[in-house]
């Protein structure tokens, strides 16, 4: 079982580099960090979600992948083995204490206004991006609102946290627990709590997280750089101008 590496905050603001989080309102969700403990429901199980998911499955997360036909996700579920279900995306969202979302960008307003109440107060992990040519008229919004604050506005009452987005599936399956260097996955969040979530997620997925506040997360998003980098920790941090 990987190693409890949750961080307190002193840590965690080292992290976002210096940054001030916003206060926190809500009580965290009573995860005790534990795979045993924590329940995850995957909202979007397709490369990404299917991938993600999946590690921490093998980590002993008990995960839930969803689609609207559950039973195309049998073959998933069954290579995961007896941490892994499918069911649908109303029944994910209530078997989760923590909520990927991997869906299209477009399609977040339906998840939002959809499971608006069984997500509300939830950790929600927002791996969406918006994509032009795909998405349509909220890739602008995105743009000239900030990505992190236009699925804020898109998943209102959740705790999100910008995560498992800057890069695809195929690095995320091949660069787990890699020898060497880790690969550094940015997340951003103005919740310091929801934050510690997902750093210790990030971890037991095989990653070293680096956090940032949520304003920053259009630099991981498109059309930016840092988007589709799968970079080892010490050069992400260079590249966000964080030190340590």
């Amino acid at each position: 079982m990987p190693e409890d590496r949750s961080l307190d905050r002193r840590t965690l603001l080292r992290l976002g580099a210096g940054a001030a989080l916003a206060p926190l309102i809500l009580s965290a969700p009573s995860l005790a960090q534990s795979p045993g403990t924590t329940k995850i429901g995957v909202v979007g199980s397709g490369k990404l979600g299917g991938t993600v998911g999946g590690l921490w499955a093998k980590a002993g997360y008990q995960v839930m992948f969803s689609s609207r036909h559950p039973d195309e996700l049998k073959g998933l579920v069954e290579g995961l083995g007896a941490n892994a279900r499918a069911g649908t995306v109303e029944e994910a969202v209530k078997f989760g204490d923590v909520i990927l979302v991997a869906v299209p960008y477009a399609a977040l307003p339906q998840v939002g206004r959809d499971h608006a109440a069984a997500l509300k107060g939830k950790v929600v992990l927002d791996a969406c991006n918006p994509i032009p040519g795909r998405d349509g008229d909220i890739v602008q919004e995105a743009l000239a609102n900030g990505v992190g604050e236009t699925s804020v506005k898109y998943l209102p009452g959740t705790r999100l946290v910008r995560a498992f987005n800057s890069f695809g599936a195929r690095s995320f399956a091949s660069e787990s627990h890699r020898a060497g260097e880790p690969i550094g996955v940015p997340i951003a969040s103005d919740d310091s709590e929801a934050l510690k979530v997902a750093i210790k997620l990030v971890h037991d997925a095989g990653f070293e997280p680096v956090a940032v506040p949520l304003a920053r997360a259009r630099e991981f998003a498109p059309p930016e750089a840092l988007f589709r980098q799968a970079l080892p920790v010490s050069e992400l941090k260079a590249r966000l101008g964080i030190k340590g």
